[in-house]
């Protein structure tokens, strides 16, 4: 069987679990849609692509 050959201290376990206590990213609000979204990220609504509340791409429709 396979032995630690010297003790883990407290702190390097406690590394170990450092992503367990992570926080949610925080949600941005649109103040155009209303849309929740992620800060500093575009997101599409209805078919057009917004950025900080203004309109930057709308989507081609391929036939």
């Amino acid at each position: 069987m396979a032995h630690p050959k010297r003790k883990i201290s407290k702190s390097r376990r406690d590394k170990r679990r450092t992503h367990l206590g992570l926080t949610p990213r925080n949600i941005a609000i649109d103040p155009t849609t209303g849309e929740p979204h992620l800060f500093h990220r575009a997101h599409w609504y209805e078919g057009k692509l917004y950025y900080r509340g203004k309109v930057v791409m709308e989507k081609e429709d391929v036939a």
